[in-house]
C-alpha cells in the first residue's frame, strides 16, 4: 500500500506535467489556427482567379475582371492578366504574413493561383 507522502508526491507530479504540456498544446492550437487561415486565403485566391478568368472569357473588360478578383481575393493580393491566342490566364498572388498573436516570428508564406480559360466565341467577336 502506498504511503500518504508518496500519494502527495504523485499529485505534484501531475501538476508539474500539466504545467509543461498545456503551453505546448496552446501553442500548437495557435499554429493550427494560422494554418487554417492560410488554407482559407488560398481558397479565396483560387476563387478570385477563376471568377476573373470566367468574366474575361465571357467578354468582360479587364477592369471589371480585376475588380471582381480583388473583391474575392484576400487583402493585398496582386492580380495579373495574360492573353495568348484564344485563351486568357488570370494569376492571383499574395504574401501571407504570420499574425502578431502567434507569438513566434515566422516567415511570410507565398500563396497564389492561376486560372486559364478559352475565350468564348461570342465574346471574341464584338
Amino acid at each position: 500500500m502506498h504511503s500518504l507522502a508518496a500519494m502527495r508526491h504523485q499529485r505534484g507530479t501531475v501538476t508539474a506535467e500539466s504545467a509543461l504540456v498545456l503551453p505546448l498544446v496552446a501553442g500548437f492550437a495557435l499554429v493550427l489556427v494560422w494554418v487554417v487561415s492560410l488554407g482559407i486565403a488560398q481558397v479565396r485566391a483560387v476563387d478570385a482567379a477563376r471568377d476573373a478568368a470566367r468574366g474575361l472569357a465571357r467578354g468582360d473588360d479587364e477592369r471589371q475582371a480585376i475588380a471582381a478578383a480583388q473583391r474575392t481575393a484576400p487583402n493585398g493580393a496582386r492580380v495579373s492578366i495574360a492573353k495568348s491566342g484564344g485563351s486568357v490566364t488570370v494569376s492571383v498572388s499574395l504574401q501571407a504574413q504570420a499574425p502578431g498573436w502567434l507569438l513566434v516570428p515566422l516567415p511570410a508564406v507565398s500563396l497564389g493561383s492561376e486560372s486559364t480559360v478559352e475565350v468564348e466565341e461570342d465574346a471574341a467577336t464584338p
